[in-house]
């Protein structure tokens, strides 16, 4: 498992209440120059929050204004679509070209955006190769065309430069701004991707139109988070008409340095839970972030849970036992309905639900319908879910 990234994952969700509300008053308004700006139209999204996009005559603004948890200054990028605009370029952090081709990211959750937008050739370089799972990616790994930058987080900045890509995206928690400001005045286009700050399962995935928007294929990538959101809706919908002679009461999460991490009642995972309809036991807990409990929190109001979605990479219920043998005193362990997201991985050991879940949740949202209600879904095979034996 990788400890690292769920902890800088649930670490994320901690603060993220507090930062909510510090940046509900920026999601309230427009930027300055944009609302002031008779020419400029705003593209309206359907459930993403941290960011907008704006249209004028040849060109499109992108601004994010949740880039990562905590009070920043929205980040504004001008996306030049002809060569001929005339923009006054001094009000924005990054500006796109018209023809972007060479393209570095650097998490997983930004890769099947190129693949959704039939663009992959232009990934260039990307930190730990090794992550990635999509198929058109790989082969391009294999054929030597995609640089490795190095492991984790700490991609190698001077190679970054030496590429001289055409688009750089970065995620950050951030606490490393100041490579942001050495990349821009090297003059590499960089642009931050706050997709995980989002809480809502459709609003991360509707940020794939932001990298449509940077890379000249906004149409294709509407059609795409349509499908999807579609896709999502009609199975809530499906959960919501069907009628149950019972609802699961579902626990979550696991504990990782004797703290139990577990979503809060509006929590992106939570929200999963509802629409698949489960009675999530911390469903009242209202916060977006990740809850931190003691064990004995969760053994009283979870012994008896009927199905545990846990959120770790455990294989088998033996490695549960062993990571922590309190974990054989819930109901669910004793009865196995113990569920992970480790089924699928890539060639490489990337576990693809850190890939392709923030882009396809109605996958997620399937998966999940068909752990608590299998005879909505009788023919359906869990693609990122399995049940530990």
């Amino acid at each position: 498992m990788d400890y690292t990234y769920h902890f800088r994952h649930y670490m994320t969700k901690q603060h993220l209440f507090l930062a909510f509300m510090l940046l509900l008053a920026w999601a309230c308004s427009s930027p300055k120059n944009e609302k002031s700006s008779p020419e400029l139209q705003e593209i309206k999204l359907d459930y993403a929050v941290g960011f907008r996009l704006y249209q004028g005559v040849g060109y499109k603004v992108a601004e994010v204004s949740k880039g990562f948890p905590g009070d920043h200054q929205p980040f504004r990028y001008l996306i030049k679509e002809d060569s001929s605009t005339d923009v006054p370029e001094e009000d924005y952090d990054a500006i796109i070209s018209p023809s972007v081709q060479d393209i570095i990211l650097t998490s997983t959750t930004q890769v099947p955006h190129l693949v959704a937008l039939e663009i992959p050739s232009r990934l260039i370089a990307f930190p730990n190769l090794d992550l990635i799972s999509s198929s058109p990616i790989r082969k391009r790994i294999d054929k030597g065309l995609v640089q490795e930058l190095g492991s984790g987080a700490n991609y190698n900045t001077e190679k970054i430069i030496d590429l001289s890509p055409d688009l750089l995206m970065i995620s950050t928690l951030g606490e490393n701004l100041k490579e942001l400001q050495l990349l821009t005045k090297a003059n590499i286009p960089t642009v931050i991707n706050g997709d995980y700050v989002e809480q809502h399962p459709l609003g991360r995935a509707e940020w794939i139109k932001f990298t449509g928007a940077l890379t000249g294929t906004f149409e294709q990538a509407v059609v795409s988070f349509d499908d999807i959101k579609n896709n999502y809706l009609s199975l809530k919908r499906d959960v919501q008409e069907a009628s149950f002679t019972s609802t699961p009461t579902v626990l979550s999460g696991n504990m990782y340095r004797d703290i139990w991490y577990a979503p809060a009642g509006n929590n992106w995972g939570a929200i999963f839970l509802e629409d698949a309809g489960a009675d999530y036991i911390f469903k009242d807990q209202e916060s977006t972030g990740s809850l931190q409990l003691n064990y004995e929190v969760v053994l009283d109001k979870g012994l008896n849970a009927d199905i545990w979605i846990s959120t770790a990479e455990f294989g088998t219920l033996k490695q549960m036992e062993k990571a922590d043998s309190r974990y054989t005193q819930f109901n669910a362990f004793k009865t196995g309905n113990v569920y992970t997201f480790a089924k699928t991985r890539g060639a490489t050991g990337g576990l693809e639900y850190f890939e392709l879940g923030y882009t396809r949740p109605d996958i997620i949202l399937k998966d999940l319908i068909k752990i608590f209600h299998p005879g909505l879904l009788p023919d359906y095979k869990p693609y990122f879910y399995q049940k530990l034996n």
